[in-house]
C-alpha cells in the first residue's frame, strides 16, 4: 500500500472548493499516514476568473492548525506547487522565503503565457510542435530556477493536446526528455508519478512509463506518488497501480519529504 499522498489541493487553490479538513479526513479513511497539501502558486497565471496566489500567511497557520488537530490520526506536511516560468524566478524565491515547507513541486502550466488547456494554444500549431514547444519551455525554466524538490506531472500537456495520447509517444520527443531528465539529476531534483493522468483519460500516468524507466536509467532516484486530488474522492487515485508501475520502471521504493530532505519507502 502506497501510504501517502504528496500532491494534493485544498480551496486555497483558485481551482479548487474543497476545504483542508475534507481532504484530511479522506486521507484517514483510506489509511494513508501522511497527506502532504500542495497548493497551486502559480504567480503570472493568465487564467480568466482565477488568482493562481494565495494568502501564505494564512496558509502557514492553518497547516499548523490541522497539523495539531489531526496529529493522532495522520501527519500533515506543508506542500506548495509552483507554477514555473522563466520570468518569474524572483517571485518563486520569494514565495519559499516566506516560510518553512516540507515539500515543493515546480511544474510548468503555462507555455508563452497560455494554459495547453485553452485550444488557443494549439491555434497554429501541429500537435508535436505544440508538445515539443512544452519541453522547450520545460527547459528554460530549468535554467531560470531549480529549487524545488520534484517536477510534477512531466507530459501535462498531453492531457490537453487534439488527440490526447493517441499519436504520442516518449521516442518522438527522446532527445529533449533525455535533456530535462539529465538537468532535474543534475540538480538533485525528483520525478513525481502523478495518477491523475488516469483520471484525465490517458492511458498512463505521468508521466509517461517510458520516461520513469528513463529517469531510472540515468541514475534518477527520487519519486514522489500523488494524485493531484482536488476532490475528496481523487484522493490516492488508482494507487493500487503504482507499485506495479514503479517495479517495471526498476524502482524498489518511493520516496517522501519532511523538511525538504527525502526518505525512502520500500515497496
Amino acid at each position: 500500500m502506497i501510504i501517502c499522498d504528496f500532491h494534493n489541493h485544498t480551496d486555497f487553490s483558485a481551482d479548487c472548493e474543497t476545504p483542508a479538513e475534507k481532504m484530511i479526513e479522506k486521507a484517514i479513511e483510506l489509511g494513508l499516514s501522511y497527506l502532504c497539501i500542495t497548493d497551486h502558486m502559480d504567480p503570472d497565471m493568465q487564467f480568466p476568473g482565477m488568482d493562481f496566489t494565495f494568502d501564505l500567511e494564512k496558509y502557514f497557520s492553518k497547516h499548523k492548525e490541522w497539523r495539531h488537530t489531526y496529529q493522532n490520526k495522520i501527519q500533515i506536511l506543508t506542500g506548495i506547487e509552483l507554477g514555473l516560468q522563466p520570468h518569474i524566478a524572483k517571485d518563486l524565491s520569494e514565495v519559499l522565503a516566506a516560510g518553512t515547507y516540507d515539500f515543493v513541486i515546480g511544474s510548468v502550466h503555462v507555455i508563452d503565457h497560455i494554459d495547453p488547456y485553452f485550444k488557443e494554444y494549439w491555434d497554429g500549431k501541429t500537435e508535436f510542435q505544440g508538445i515539443l514547444r512544452y519541453y522547450e519551455n520545460i527547459l528554460e525554466c530549468l535554467d531560470a530556477y531549480t529549487d524545488f524538490d520534484v517536477f510534477g506531472h512531466l507530459d501535462y500537456v498531453v492531457r490537453y493536446g487534439p488527440t490526447q495520447d493517441k499519436s504520442y509517444s516518449y521516442h518522438a520527443y527522446k532527445e529533449i526528455i533525455d535533456e530535462i531528465l539529465r538537468k532535474l539529476i543534475a540538480n538533485h531534483i525528483g520525478l513525481e508519478l502523478n495518477t491523475a493522468g488516469l483520471k484525465y483519460g490517458l492511458s498512463f500516468a505521468h508521466p509517461q512509463i517510458e520516461v520513469l524507466k528513463r529517469y531510472r536509467e540515468l541514475g534518477g532516484e527520487i519519486i514522489t506518488v500523488g494524485s493531484d486530488g482536488h476532490k475528496p474522492e481523487h484522493l490516492a487515485y488508482e494507487f493500487h497501480k503504482v507499485p506495479s508501475i514503479l517495479k517495471e520502471a526498476g524502482f524498489e521504493y518511493y520516496t517522501i519529504f519532511k523538511n525538504r530532505k527525502p526518505e525512502f519507502i520500500k515497496l
